[in-house]
């Protein structure tokens, strides 16, 4: 017996771990830093880790009442309504929940090229086909209404990424609200604002609440720094009221996961600590690493480095792990994630060095 074909899908491939890395290269975890993830570099929220603490004990039951009061705490945080608010497994389970409540078998869904793989992937696992639009290289990666509907073939969901991964860019809402009104009733404009903490921009919430054809994905995993702990969060149009107890996992967001995302809501020096440092590492990248460098409003910078697996393996074997972006199609760059000023300060010196070689 052998399951489905699943020929046509793809491996999602994270970013490497320091004890993975440390073993291959006969190191101690101590000697290397981790800039390849998009992790907090202050670790979680305390306030997360006392609720984790203090909540221990309750994991023998199913996560019911934190499970409500989370999205009831996040609907008002939103100005939205409890059923609008759909919690999951990270930002991940909510394309996948999207997905399951939108896509017809052979239905198409758009992904932005380079983007996130598992915007294709969760289509592909709901039997939908994939179509491609790209954001150019030459051209900043820009992110226009023209570049996604001159692309658009009457696609079912619409994916954007605001700030975009890996390239840190962002879509003017009022680009958002264009492709939104210019492409068909029965598409969903899906918004990625997993990064969207780190951008000094309006989230597209606002446009959640006047329409019923977009919808936001948000997550825990990057300024709360809670991304072990698998939450995040989609927030869709209030007509959909009865749709996310049709295709979510049963208490998909565990106890543990919900009560830490209740007290990192108000965690707010951990946050702001966090916010500013990544703005402190991305002007301090710009304006120190020898190469070129795109404007990011995430908590990355994406690099140009000629070639990228070569540069990531020596800056590996310097200690420092960044991403190698050959995976999204970026062969000549790599991403490093903001780390706190010593790290930062570290990675761009090693960077420098292997550049210079």
């Amino acid at each position: 017996m052998q399951p489905r074909d699943l020929s046509a899908h793809t491996e999602y491939v994270a970013g490497r771990g320091i004890e993975e890395v440390a073993r291959e290269l006969g190191m101690e975890p101590t000697e290397l830093i981790k800039l390849a993830s998009n992790e907090n570099a202050f670790g979680p929220s305390p306030a997360a880790v006392d609720a984790i603490e203090a909540h221990a004990g309750s994991v023998s039951s199913y996560p019911k009442t934190s499970h409500t009061d989370l999205t009831e705490r996040l609907a008002t945080d939103w100005n939205v309504e409890p059923d609008q608010i759909w919690l999951s497994a990270g930002g991940d389970g909510s394309l996948d929940y999207l997905s399951r409540a939108i896509l017809r078998p052979g239905e198409k869904v758009l992904v932005p090229q380079p983007g996130f793989a598992y915007y294709a992937m969760s289509a592909r696992y709901h039997h939908g086909e994939i179509h491609e639009y790209s954001l150019d290289q030459g051209d900043g990666f820009t992110q226009r209404a023209e570049t996604v509907l001159s692309a658009y073939d009457g696609e079912r969901i619409v994916y954007l990424t605001s700030p975009h991964n890996p390239t840190g860019t962002v879509c003017p809402l009022e680009d958002v609200e264009r492709i939104a009104e210019e492409t068909d009733e029965e598409t969903l404009v899906v918004v990625d604002e997993a990064y969207g903490e780190f951008a000094d921009v309006d989230s597209a919430v606002g446009l959640v609440r006047e329409r019923d054809d977009v919808a936001v994905i948000r997550t825990f995993s990057k300024a709360y720094g809670l991304a072990g702990l698998r939450l995040g969060y989609a927030i869709t149009p209030s007509e959909w009221a009865d749709a996310y107890a049709r295709v979510n996992t049963p208490f998909a967001a565990g106890e543990l996961s919900c009560r830490a995302g209740l007290a990192a809501l108000d965690d707010d020096e951990h946050v702001e600590r966090t916010v500013s440092t990544v703005e402190w590492a991305r002007e301090y990248i710009y304006e120190h690493v020898d190469a070129p460098t795109w404007e990011s409003h995430g908590n990355f910078v994406l690099i140009q480095v000629g070639d990228a697996t070569t540069v990531a393996d020596r800056l590996q074997e310097r200690g420092v792990i960044v991403r190698d972006c050959t995976s999204f199609g970026l062969a000549d760059c790599i991403r490093v994630t903001c780390g706190t000023e010593a790290e930062t300060k570290r990675a761009v010196e090693a960077i420098n060095e292997v550049l210079a070689e």
